[in-house]
C-alpha cells in the first residue's frame, strides 16, 4: 500500500464540484496580490488555488507531501503560459518540517490542511517551520472550519452518504463520491473519514477506492494560543471568505491572517 495518503484521490480531485466550484480563490488571490513578495503555499495540491495565484502574477512556491497530488498539479501546469510556469516552484515536502532557503512575504494554508496535523507538537512544529520561512512582516493565512456541534455529534455521519453524483471522466471512466465517519474520537477532537470514490471504467470493471485520513477540529482560541506559542500575533480572524467578521456566521470559517512576531 502506497505510504502517499492521496493517490486513490489525486486523478479525481479536479473533477470534483464541491471543491472546483468553491468560493475561496479570490480571497488567496487577493492575498497573494497584496503580500508583495514571494508566496508560499503549503498543501497546494493539484494546484486549484496556486495556479490562479500565479495566473495573477504572484511568484509562488507550492509544497505538498503528495507525489500523486504534485504529479497532477505539474501535468495541469504544463499548459500553462511560459510566464505563468516561470512564476511557480513546486517542492516535496512535509509541512511540519522543511527548508526551502528563503523567506517569504506570505505564507498560505488552504482549504484545512492544517487539520491533517493531529498531535499539538506537529501543529508547533508547523507554525514554528512557517515562522523561520517568513520575512520580518511576513504573514501567514489559513483556514480551518468552525466546528458546528449539531453536525459534529450527529450518529448518522457514520452511515455512507453519496457526496458527488456520478460525472464522466475526460478518459471516459464514470465516477461518484460517498463520504462516512468511522470514528469520532470527542476527547481528541479527531474524526476519521473515508472519502470513497466509485469508478466504472469503459472496460465494464467497476472499482471501490478509499482515502481514508484523520481530520483534527479546532475552537477558536485554541488556534489563538497555538499561534502566541509559535510567535505570531493574529492581525485578523474571518467567518468567511468575503471577510465577514468571526461571529457573523455560523458555523462559518475560521480564517486567520497572523503576523509574524518576535518568536
Amino acid at each position: 500500500m502506497s505510504s502517499d495518503a492521496y493517490v486513490e484521490s489525486a486523478a479525481y480531485y479536479d473533477h470534483l464540484t464541491p471543491y472546483r466550484n468553491r468560493g475561496d480563490v479570490q480571497f488567496w488571490v487577493n492575498c497573494a496580490r497584496e503580500a508583495r513578495g514571494p508566496v508560499l503555499e503549503l498543501g497546494c495540491g493539484t494546484g486549484r488555488v496556486l495556479i490562479p495565484c500565479a495566473q495573477a502574477g504572484a511568484a509562488i512556491t507550492g509544497l505538498d507531501a503528495s507525489p500523486a497530488m504534485l504529479r497532477e498539479l505539474r501535468a495541469t501546469l504544463a499548459g500553462e503560459p511560459p510566464e505563468v510556469r516561470a512564476r511557480v516552484t513546486l517542492a516535496d515536502g512535509d509541512m511540519r518540517r522543511f527548508d526551502l532557503g528563503q523567506r517569504f512575504a506570505l505564507i498560505t494554508i488552504p482549504f484545512r490542511p492544517f487539520q491533517h496535523l493531529v498531535e499539538v507538537e506537529d501543529q508547533l512544529a508547523c507554525l514554528r517551520t512557517i515562522h523561520k520561512h517568513l520575512t520580518d512582516k511576513g504573514r501567514l493565512v489559513f483556514d480551518c472550519f468552525n466546528p458546528k456541534f449539531e453536525s459534529m455529534m450527529d450518529e448518522r455521519r457514520s452511515i455512507e452518504t453519496e457526496d458527488v453524483p456520478e460525472i464522466t471522466l475526460a478518459d471516459g471512466r464514470k465516477m461518484r463520491r460517498a463520504f462516512r465517519r468511522t470514528n469520532h474520537d470527542v476527547a481528541k477532537q479527531v474524526q476519521d473519514i473515508e472519502l470513497i470514490y466509485y469508478v466504472r471504467h469503459p472496460d465494464g470493471r467497476e472499482t471501490r477506492e478509499v482515502h481514508a485520513f484523520a481530520m483534527r477540529y479546532f475552537f477558536r482560541y485554541e488556534l489563538e494560543h497555538l499561534l502566541a506559542r509559535a510567535g505570531f500575533e493574529v492581525e485578523a480572524l474571518y467567518a468567511d471568505y468575503d471577510k465577514s467578521p468571526i461571529g457573523s456566521k455560523y458555523p462559518g470559517e475560521l480564517i486567520f491572517v497572523a503576523r509574524r512576531g518576535k518568536g
